[in-house]
C-alpha cells in the first residue's frame, strides 16, 4: 500500500503547475502577421504569449463586434479555479498520506480520481460555453458584419481542442504545460488507485480510523 500512497501524495502535487505555467494556449496566425498573436489560458487570467498579443487580438475582435478579452476580476472563475485546485491538492494529499498509514483504502484514492475527473469536465464545460458566447455574442453596430452563405452571423468561436479556418486566420487550441502537467498527476492517482487495490487483493489489511 506504500507504493500506492506514495503516488497518490506525488500526483496530486503535480496540479502545483496550474500556478506557474497556462492550462490552455490558443493562437492566431496569418500572413500580414509572420509571428502568430496568442493566447495563454492560466487559472486565474489570460495573458498574451508575447507582450502586445492581447492588445492586438482586442484590435481585431473590435471590427468585426467582439467584445475585449476579460480581466482577471471580469471572470468569477479566475478567482475560484485556485481555490478549488489548491482545496484539491490538499485533498488529495491529505489521502496519500491516510493511505500510507494504513488508515484508509485505494477506494479513496479512485474517489478523488473521480471528483477531480468531473471537476475537470465542468471546467472544460465551463470554458467552451465561454468561448460560444464570447464568438458568437456579437455587437449588431461593428464595422465588419460578415454572414454565411445562409445569411446567418459568422460564428467567431475559437475550437476548444484542434485547428480551424476562421477568415484569413489559422486558429489552433491546444493543451498548455499546465494541463500536461495536470494530466500526469491525474495518470498517477489512477495509477495509485490500480497499485493499492492489487495491495488488497494480495489480503493486506487497512487498519480502521481511530476514533
Amino acid at each position: 500500500m506504500k507504493k500506492a500512497s506514495i503516488l497518490m501524495i506525488l500526483g496530486p502535487l503535480f496540479l502545483l503547475g496550474l500556478y506557474i505555467f497556462p492550462l490552455w494556449n490558443i493562437m492566431l496566425g496569418a500572413p500580414q502577421y509572420p509571428d502568430p498573436l496568442g493566447m495563454n489560458i492560466h487559472i486565474d487570467g489570460i495573458r498574451g504569449v508575447n507582450e502586445f498579443d492581447i492588445q492586438n487580438i482586442d484590435g481585431l475582435n473590435h471590427y468585426i463586434g467582439m467584445r475585449t478579452l476579460p480581466k482577471d476580476e471580469d471572470m468569477w472563475e479566475f478567482s475560484a479555479f485556485p481555490i478549488i485546485v489548491a482545496v484539491m491538492i490538499a485533498i488529495g494529499v491529505i489521502i496519500g498520506l491516510a493511505g500510507f498509514f494504513r488508515r484508509i483504502n485505494y477506494k479513496w484514492f479512485l474517489g478523488w480520481f473521480f471528483l477531480m475527473s468531473v471537476l475537470g469536465v465542468m471546467g472544460m464545460y465551463d470554458f467552451n460555453e465561454w468561448m460560444v458566447d464570447y464568438g458568437t455574442n456579437l455587437d449588431p453596430n461593428a464595422i465588419m458584419k460578415l454572414t454565411n452563405p445562409d445569411g446567418s452571423p459568422i460564428s467567431y468561436k475559437p475550437p476548444l481542442f484542434g485547428h480551424v479556418k476562421m477568415l484569413n486566420f489559422d486558429v489552433t487550441s491546444l493543451p498548455a504545460t499546465g494541463a500536461w502537467l495536470m494530466f500526469v498527476g491525474m495518470t498517477l492517482t489512477l495509477l495509485a488507485g490500480y497499485f493499492g487495490w492489487k495491495n488488497t487483493k494480495s489480503g493486506h489489511v487497512i487498519k480502521p480510523l481511530e476514533t
